[in-house]
């Protein structure tokens, strides 16, 4: 089986990727010491926001008044399928308890972190899905305070459709940042007193490196890069939804790659012909960003079989993947690595990114082989307990303290033998020979 590259890339997703480094551990050790005026300063020099961080309810009706219902009822109908999902999503994990042996008994218990942080971009476009694709998705989870933050829009504040998104989402905190000052207010409680257990939500690469900085400090949602599409297409493929599906996406950005994986060269052939075509009729903040992003990342990879185009698109694990094919569930079945799956041409990735109910933040950046994208479990912490009987200590408490010696771990081992001089006095039950140096 051979592998041909129609088109190449000329950059990678760690090309651009050193230069905000520096920038976000400048931004955030300024902002860890000074506090809510580094915010304040960095929001006016980057945004052009002198205004209060915290939108106020009376802020919130007004900004919002002149929307037309039919937007509203849009916003609405879509946050609630993402709401929907969600929920399925929580009844599919449960708390339980078990008892492996007599005495001994374990179990799990789902807590909700307290606190979410929720970052919303407006910056060529204003992303009003990602707004209820975290909200409603903490939410549903059962966060206690969700804080949603959004750049403010042509300097009149959060775009008023973000902010009605928000809002309908059940969003209990909102504050008008954006980039590395929103994340780092977040992170540590600024203008709200409730610093975030997690932080999710998609941004440029600024944002991306200021959540993977505070890692640790903070949970997130995954190490996020520029928005990816791939497309497996075999010679059943209608050439131009797939060239339109793969301009649809590079419109995200310069550095957004989208990758045609195919069995057929006719369908390979048109893809490169039709692309250019498309991308030149787009209006102009589009089009720029999509032939960049073309030139620079776009690839057209050229496949002998179903199994060679699988391996492939594994490798690339791609954020997004459409699959344009006959027998769908035979891909269904064998793709493991993406962030969401779009099988058919009849679904496609705007309609995940909008409206259908899958939550749209998802891992890039090869982070599909290991991680799955945002959902009600990344707001979950199951934990666990256990609780035991005398009976049940007598058993677990000699195979505690052989293993504790074994590894030379004294004083594990004496926590049981102080319970087997308690519970079972007299017995001749092996506990290890003791740890002497």
């Amino acid at each position: 089986m051979t592998v041909t590259y129609l088109k190449k890339a000329m950059k990678t997703a760690e090309t651009e990727t050193g230069t905000a480094r520096k920038v976000v551990d400048d931004m955030l050790a300024s902002i860890e010491q000074d506090g809510e005026k580094a915010v304040r300063d960095y929001a006016l020099k980057l945004d052009k926001w002198g205004g209060e961080i915290v939108v106020g309810e009376n802020e919130i009706a007004r900004r919002t008044a002149d929307i037309p219902q039919g937007i509203k009822d849009d916003i609405a109908f879509a946050a609630g399928n993402v709401r929907k999902f969600a929920e399925a999503q929580m009844r599919s994990v449960q708390e339980f308890s078990c008892e492996p042996l007599p005495g001994l008994h374990l179990g799990q218990k789902l807590v909700p972190c307290s606190t979410a942080g929720c970052y919303v971009p407006t910056g060529r476009y204003a992303h009003i899905a990602s707004a209820y694709m975290s909200v409603a998705t903490a939410k549903a989870a059962g966060v206690g305070t969700v804080i949603a933050c959004s750049t403010p829009f042509r300097g009149q504040g959060i775009h008023p459709h973000v902010l009605y998104a928000m809002k309908v989402a059940g969003a209990d905190i909102i504050m008008t940042l954006g980039g590395v000052q929103a994340i780092a207010a977040m992170a540590y409680g600024l203008f709200t007193g409730k610093p975030a257990d997690i932080i999710v939500g998609p941004g440029n690469k600024f944002v991306a490196e200021a959540k993977r900085t505070l890692f640790g400090k903070v949970g997130i949602d995954v190490f996020a890069g520029p928005s990816e599409v791939a497309v497996i297409a075999d010679d059943t493929a209608d050439s131009m939804i797939v060239a339109t599906d793969l301009v649809g996406q590079m419109e995200h950005g310069v550095e957004s790659p989208a990758w045609l994986f195919t069995s057929s060269r006719r369908i390979a052939e048109d893809v490169a012909r039709i692309v250019p075509e498309l991308i030149a009729t787009l209006p102009p903040i589009s089009r720029g960003a999509s032939e960049a992003a073309w030139n620079d990342y776009g690839e057209i990879v050229l496949c002998d079989s179903h199994e060679e185009l699988v391996r492939v698109s594994d490798d690339y694990a791609s954020e997004h993947l459409e699959v344009h094919c006959s027998n769908l569930d035979w891909w269904l079945d064998n793709l493991v690595n993406y962030g969401s799956l779009f099988l058919g041409e009849e679904t496609n990735v705007a309609f995940g990114d909008k409206v259908s109910g899958p939550n749209h933040i998802l891992p890039t950046k090869f982070a599909a082989r290991y991680s799955a994208g945002l959902s009600v479990h990344k707001f979950l912490k199951p934990l666990t307990w256990q609780k035991m009987t005398r009976e049940g200590c007598r058993t677990i408490a000699p195979v505690s303290a052989r293993i504790s010696r074994l590894e030379g771990m004294e004083g594990h081992a004496r926590t049981s033998d102080a319970r087997m001089q308690k519970y079972a006095p007299g017995s001749n039950v092996d506990l290890g020979a003791p740890v002497e140096d």
